[in-house]
């Protein structure tokens, strides 16, 4: 028998035994309430976060990869964060992944079994090739999903970073990382239902080291996007936005400075703040991580 008893997440909630009697607003209400929890939750964590973040980047910066790996909603949560960075941050699709377990197929139908493997998730992430400069990140609200165990000993025997995301005290998925976060939501509105709060608090926790992680590799200026992919019209309309909002330009300087640097927002900024051409513009990312503050400073100099 799998013993839940201990686990935060597997608790009834004293505030919503009476749900089931009260009307729908009522029901949104007790909702929210239990809701409002999350962000503090998540807000006794940062200290963890920001350490992952910092180590994630590093390992980035030198040729590294994030995998998420989880299973059920967890898994499908990593697969969201990861799936988002290419149209955002034009990153390469195998920069950020998402792996779930039961592959593709349990995205969308639960594939009973696949959680309990200890195995499954080695052979993943050996498919992926995992190397020491990689970083995992297992995900899993009850903190005892033996697929996200054995894929998070894999990548610690092979030296890779590992972090362990979950929502309840001394998991034992924070016993087989490097990083332990653990924000503690408390019990669910419907008991076990960990798609709530705790989907809530990983959604935002894997939003924070996605986020943070790509700001620190130089792909956002002030608070721009600038390394957005204009891979659809709203998206091109976004760079011009952007490069407009960066640079105090018209609409139509947006679209022709655009057009020069084939949608490709950063070096359209640089030329236009800095006055130089498209070629000058990408030698002085390149000669500075990237970063567009660095890139102009240094002509400062």
């Amino acid at each position: 028998m799998i013993n839940l008893n201990n686990l935060l997440t597997e608790k009834r909630n004293p505030y919503t035994l009476n749900i089931d009697n009260v009307s729908t607003l009522e029901m949104c209400m007790l909702l929210n309430e239990e809701d409002k929890r999350v962000a503090i939750a998540i807000r006794n964590v940062l200290p963890q976060i920001a350490m992952a973040v910092d180590e994630i980047t590093s390992r980035l910066k030198d040729g590294g990869r994030l995998f998420y790996i989880g299973a059920g909603t967890s898994g499908r949560l990593g697969i969201l964060d990861a799936v988002e960075c290419p149209p955002t941050y034009s990153t390469d699709p195998e920069m950020v992944q998402g792996i779930i377990a039961g592959g593709y197929n349990a995205i969308f139908k639960a594939q009973e079994g696949a959680e309990d493997s200890l195995t499954l998730a080695q052979e993943d992430l050996q498919a992926k090739n995992l190397s020491a400069k990689d970083c995992v990140v297992g995900i899993a609200a009850s903190g005892r999903t033996p697929y996200v165990i054995g894929g998070l000993d894999f990548a610690n025997s092979i030296n890779a970073l590992t972090i362990a995301i979950s929502c309840t005290s001394n998991s034992e998925i924070s016993s087989h990382a490097k990083i332990a976060i653990e924000a503690l939501t408390g019990p669910e509105a419907i008991t076990g239902s960990t798609r709530m709060k705790a989907g809530t608090a990983q959604k935002m926790i894997l939003n924070m080291l996605s986020t943070c992680t790509m700001i620190k590799l130089g792909k956002v200026y002030s608070n721009l996007m600038v390394d957005v992919k204009s891979s659809n019209k709203k998206l091109e309309e976004r760079a011009r936005r952007i490069l407009m909002e960066a640079t105090n330009c018209d609409r139509q300087t947006a679209i022709d400075t655009l057009a020069i640097t084939q949608g490709k927002v950063k070096p359209a900024i640089l030329m236009l703040l800095a006055n130089i051409s498209y070629e000058e513009a990408l030698s002085s990312l390149n000669n500075n991580e990237g970063f567009i503050s660095k890139s102009l400073n240094s002509m400062k100099k």
